[in-house]
């Protein structure tokens, strides 16, 4: 055509459809009509889609982004590992950048906390020592493990002689070697005097500690989020396997891990109520770490939770494994007749897929096709 010019073509009207379009909803895994003619939605689940109210509708699109669950139960080791032993001799502590390409490790010998670079995230085979370290024996001679707020100007230690949480300000966020002690101090030697394990929750505003004198897992509240001086108890606590030596908790508070010094494995346990720790029971999936470590200290896992890292203290190595993942599947109703005869398959961990599907006999049959793959 003369002149021709990129164009977005919106709101198009299809030949029998209808003119404008209107969002609707999706309730309870329903497609009801009488809201709209375009539905968008983020799978949260394996999902059996039906259709209600036709009415007069006689065609409307479902916009689809597929997503994935993680299987903790099918989780194996990548035979990748990373050696920290030319910076410390008992290698107890963990925790990565969200990012992935900055991890640190706490190390019992030499009292500090080291630092080192991911060329590339979260792959541990390119790690390498950024020669960046911070001594807290001032604080305690045998600090366990290590946490950072969210944005890198925070740093918290578990200390296992003072049984207290250490706080520390770092002028160049996710710098190690720039911290400072805040004299701010939290004790939990009330709950456990052989502290070993903590996370926070995303927000700062919840701390979990763990350690191997009661095999307990604890939870305090922060009423001014990443403030340790603000912290109390919450009078909650779940039992976990023995000798728990680490804690991490994933981002939307329905599970947390515990790693079995004991037995060298990770422990699942499923929260009914997100982050709140008495609602939690029995493991509900294991993985051995045996055989990378027998003596197993801390654990993390990737921002998309796809890896697994767990440290040791007889070889003084970090370990990398895969998370193993479930996509999230699609029923449609068998009163849709899709072209090609097949039912189309969910979108793949985050795809997003437009399904277009017509009616013209008030919702008792439709036609489907899918309109577009992985749009932009």
């Amino acid at each position: 055509m003369a002149n021709d010019k990129d164009f977005i073509l919106k709101n198009a009207v299809e030949v029998g459809g209808p003119t404008n379009v209107t969002l609707g909803t999706i309730t309870s895994s329903d497609i009801d009509l009488s809201t709209g003619n375009y539905f968008a939605e983020t799978l949260a689940a394996s999902t059996t889609y039906t259709i209600s109210n036709a009415g007069d509708v006689q065609s409307f699109q479902v916009e689809v982004t597929g997503a994935n669950a993680a299987d903790f139960s099918t989780t194996t080791y990548d035979s990748v590992s990373f050696s920290a032993s030319s910076q410390d001799a008992t290698c107890t502590g963990l925790f990565f950048k969200p990012d992935g390409t900055t991890m640190y490790v706490v190390g019992g010998v030499n009292n500090s906390i080291f630092q080192y670079t991911l060329s590339t995230a979260w792959d541990l085979s390119t790690a390498s020592y950024a020669s960046k370290s911070f001594n807290v024996t001032s604080q305690d001679a045998e600090p366990n493990q290590v946490w950072f707020k969210s944005d890198g100007a925070k740093m918290y230690m578990i200390g296992y002689d003072s049984d207290n949480v250490w706080q520390y300000s770092l002028s160049t966020a996710w710098d190690v070697s720039t911290a400072s002690y805040d004299s701010v101090s939290f004790s939990v030697g009330s709950q456990e005097t052989l502290p070993k394990g903590l996370c926070f929750n995303s927000s700062g505003t919840k701390l979990y500690i763990t350690g191997t004198a009661t095999d307990k897992i604890y939870q305090y509240t922060l009423s001014t989020a990443w403030d340790l001086s603000t912290a109390s108890y919450d009078s909650k606590n779940l039992s976990v396997a023995l000798n728990p030596s680490g804690v991490f908790i994933n981002s939307d508070g329905t599970k947390i891990y515990s790693v079995d010094q004991t037995n060298d494995d990770v422990n699942e346990y499923t929260l009914s109520t997100p982050f709140d720790i008495s609602t939690g029971g029995s493991s509900t999936a294991t993985i051995s770490v045996n055989g990378q470590d027998t003596s197993a200290q801390d654990l993390f896992f990737s921002s998309d939770f796809t890896k697994m890292y767990m440290i040791g203290n007889s070889t003084d190595s970090v370990y990398q494994y895969s998370v193993g993942q479930t996509t999230y599947t699609i029923t449609w109703p068998s009163s849709i007749e899709w072209a090609g005869g097949v039912s189309p398959s969910a979108p793949a961990n985050g795809e997003t897929d437009l399904f277009t599907i017509t009616t013209d006999d008030g919702g008792t049959t439709y036609t489907g096709v899918k309109t577009a793959d992985n749009l932009s």
